[in-house]
């Protein structure tokens, strides 16, 4: 898609402008708007997730103790974004392509950690009245196919009818998904259903990557996976990082600041991913009640220890009007949110930290 690949360019010189202690929106700045901070004593990156992830060390580790940890971080985040892959199999492992690929067919014998994702999409489902729901990805790949045409030839570039994405609505919900916790197993009842994970797999690895550092003793680290951020600990003063939500209409320009410690920032918006057709612009986060890209804001953030429900949330909250939303994490507990308007006007929750 032109636009995504303008935006990637985008990103890679914001990147590099991070490293060299300017601001780059949306990422953490290595440079508090505060009080200043040292350059990180380490950085790596490496692609998956159909993204750019960065690990990034403040504490001052040796370059072969980061060198090992980020070699760990690569290798489990591989791992993860195989087994979470709906368009691609891999050798020597059944992942969620393959629990596609077979769906209304046997039970596919899987590995306990996709089980165990799955048990928590099922919870986080619950959890959202079915806003957040994996098994969306009968109505999700006609719009995928939508927006994947118009990126090849925009003047044949079209919108999904209601009714065909009524009729695909028919075969959604988590009723059509079978779990064998002892058998380590998953079948999809209805062949014309299927299982996507582009608003949690992420964020979930990102959880499991930050854990593991944890569990190693590591302190002052940042995660970046393609723009979920997931900070361990604080900068060497005890202080937190800035970070920058874009303006909508602006990839240059803040809607705000924010600085943030030992927790996950976690962004959705409309300026991501989307299609134009007739002058519109149609995004991908689509709304279970209408089978439409959702049109309450521009972008809202989430801000909570877990990367997962971070992730989770911003896509589940970004389909609920603020009121909603608002309950909804208050419910939850340590959730804080910005929500940004199609006008740049901002909107926190009382304990978000905003630095402008």
């Amino acid at each position: 898609m032109k636009h995504k690949n303008r935006r990637a360019a985008a990103l890679l010189v914001m990147l590099c402008l991070l490293l060299c202690g300017c601001q780059a929106t949306g990422s953490v700045q290595p440079e508090s708007t505060v009080q200043p901070m040292p350059e990180p004593t380490g950085m790596s990156y490496f692609g998956y997730f159909d993204t750019v992830s960065y690990v990034y060390n403040y504490a001052g580790d040796s370059a072969e103790r980061f060198e090992d940890r980020s070699a760990d971080v690569a290798a489990l985040l591989e791992e993860y974004h195989q087994l979470f892959d709906i368009y691609h199999e891999y050798s020597g492992m059944n992942n969620l392509c393959t629990v596609n690929k077979n769906a209304g067919g046997e039970a596919i014998k899987v590995d306990k950690r996709l089980i165990d994702f799955i048990l928590y999409a099922r919870s986080l489902y619950e959890l959202t009245g079915g806003e957040m729901d994996i098994m969306m990805g009968a109505v999700l790949r006609i719009w995928h196919d939508c927006r994947e045409a118009a990126s090849e030839d925009p003047e044949k570039g079209r919108v999904p009818t209601s009714e065909e994405l009524g009729k695909a609505n028919e075969h959604t919900g988590f009723h059509l998904l079978e779990i064998d916790e002892a058998n380590c197993t998953l079948r999809i009842t209805d062949p014309e259903a299927s299982i996507d994970v582009g608003a949690l797999g992420k964020g979930y690895a990102t959880e499991q990557a930050a854990q593991f550092l944890e569990e190693q003793g590591a302190y002052g680290y940042v995660l970046n996976v393609g723009g979920n951020i997931r900070c361990i600990g604080t900068k060497p003063d005890g202080s937190g990082w800035a970070t920058g939500i874009r303006h909508p209409e602006d990839d240059l320009a803040y809607a705000a600041k924010i600085e943030i410690s030992d927790t996950s920032c976690v962004t959705s918006g409309v300026y991501e991913r989307y299609f134009v057709v007739d002058g519109r612009r149609y995004h991908h986060i689509i709304d279970k009640d209408s089978l439409y890209p959702a049109e309450y804001f521009s972008s809202l953030t989430v801000i909570c220890k877990d990367s997962a429900l971070a992730d989770a949330l911003s896509t589940a909250l970004f389909c609920m009007d603020m009121a909603s939303g608002q309950a909804l994490a208050e419910s939850i507990g340590d959730v804080e949110l910005v929500w940004v308007s199609d006008e740049g006007e901002v909107y926190c929750t009382e304990g978000v930290k905003r630095l402008d």
